[in-house]
């Protein structure tokens, strides 16, 4: 089964670019991507850039209607995430708990919906 895991933080949490501690973060994350890779676990994954930079799109009586930035106005804002391939929701969870932002934000599993 797939599940995503959606990587949520805000944005002055964690390791900022340019610190002596950014390097081992992103280096943190390309080994967990290795590990999926070699667990055969690995979809899909990617960072997103900056909430700002988000369009929301909404169609009101046909009308289509778009609003700068992200849909929900929240503190922890969605950076990225991963589609993974695993045989239970524990087994998601346990990869989820190894994603670097799960130290300081959040990581939400959810079940891919298939429709056959």
């Amino acid at each position: 089964m797939q599940y995503i895991c959606l990587i949520y933080s805000a944005a002055d949490a964690g390791p900022a670019p340019g610190t002596p501690e950014f390097g081992p973060y992103m280096q943190a994350y390309q080994e967990f991507t290795t590990l999926l890779k070699e667990k055969g676990a690995l979809v899909a994954g990617d960072a997103l850039q900056p909430a700002t930079t988000a369009t929301t799109v909404t169609r009101e009586n046909g009308a289509i209607e778009t609003t700068d930035g992200p849909f929900a106005e929240t503190k922890e804002q969605l950076g990225g995430y991963y589609l993974i391939e695993c045989d239970s929701l524990d087994e998601a969870i346990e990869y989820a708990a190894k994603i670097p932002t799960a130290e300081h934000g959040r990581i939400e599993v959810r079940p891919i919906m298939t429709f056959d």
